[in-house]
């Protein structure tokens, strides 16, 4: 093949992966606002699914747990996602999880597995709680996961156009050697403008200045998340997570962001708001 050629293969190989990520995105995307929307049973049950299918890939990303500690790993956590989808309470909902890695920890100490399983639990099970308490059941919990959506996702969409457009200095080269200075700060003030426009609109209480402040945070923390993500799949030796999401990857490369930033924007809302109604500083 001509060099020639072989660019021309190379772009349209390029142009056709960008366009299952956007494909893929619009579908998951869409799903997810529905089940943001209706809130509930649904919304949980959404949360709880998409842990199962994180702790999968996590699981599957170092698969050398024997049978018994994978089925002892599935039970407690299944066990912890039926109390979420159930709707119990936060301070059951975060002893159950707690019990959940306690058992999966003892269980591999006890087998010599090693506690990566129980840390997945944890990775998993966390941000399902996170995001079931924010939401809640009322219209603060709705726009309370909106703009956390909005911070996250236009903070992934502008970083990856942004580098691919400007390129520059590699952000962490050892860890993704794609992700650029550029596309970072992009990514900040698109997630942070995003964050700032839905509360705008929603008529949050939380005030502009505290809104800019907190998309920022979560948008930062964001990409902290999806580098810890790259750097999980370098140290286990693989490329993506799965390959469930056509352009994408697994789950876990499409949630990475989402995963810390839902759990310090419901660690911030339980100290200004209570455990009771994380979601109260976005009430009207």
């Amino acid at each position: 093949m001509s060099s020639g050629a072989a660019a021309g293969s190379s772009r349209g190989s390029g142009r056709s992966n960008l366009t299952l990520r956007i494909l893929s995105a619009l579908v998951v995307g869409a799903v997810a606002l529905a089940l943001t929307y209706l809130g509930g049973m649904p919304f949980r049950f959404f949360a709880a699914a998409v842990a199962g299918l994180v702790l999968y890939e996590w699981l599957a990303m170092r698969p050398a747990a024997g049978r018994l500690h994978r089925a002892v790993v599935w039970a407690v956590f299944a066990a912890s996602m039926a109390a979420l989808v159930l709707g119990l309470s936060a301070p059951f909902l975060l002893a159950a999880l707690g019990v959940a890695f306690a058992v999966a920890l003892v269980h591999a100490a006890a087998t010599g597995q090693g506690a990566w399983s129980a840390f997945g639990i944890a990775y998993a099970g966390l941000p399902a709680l996170a995001l079931a308490q924010l939401r809640g059941a009322d219209e603060a919990g709705l726009v309370a996961i909106l703009f956390l959506y909005a911070v996250v996702w236009a903070t992934d969409i502008v970083a990856y156009f942004v580098g691919r457009s400007l390129g520059g200095p590699k952000l962490a080269p050892a860890i993704s050697p794609g992700k650029t200075w550029s596309g970072a700060i992009g990514g900040a003030v698109g997630g942070t403008v995003a964050g700032v426009a839905v509360s705008s609109l929603a008529g949050a209480a939380i005030g502009l200045g505290a809104a800019f402040i907190l998309a920022l945070l979560l948008s930062v923390l964001s990409q902290v998340g999806d580098l810890f993500e790259s750097a999980l799949k370098r140290r286990c030796g693989v490329k993506d997570s799965g390959a469930i999401l056509p352009g994408h990857g697994g789950i876990m490369d499409r949630v990475d962001g989402l995963v810390a930033a839902a759990i310090l924007l419901y660690l911030l809302g339980i100290v200004f708001s209570g455990l009771s109604a994380p979601a109260a500083l976005f009430s009207r």
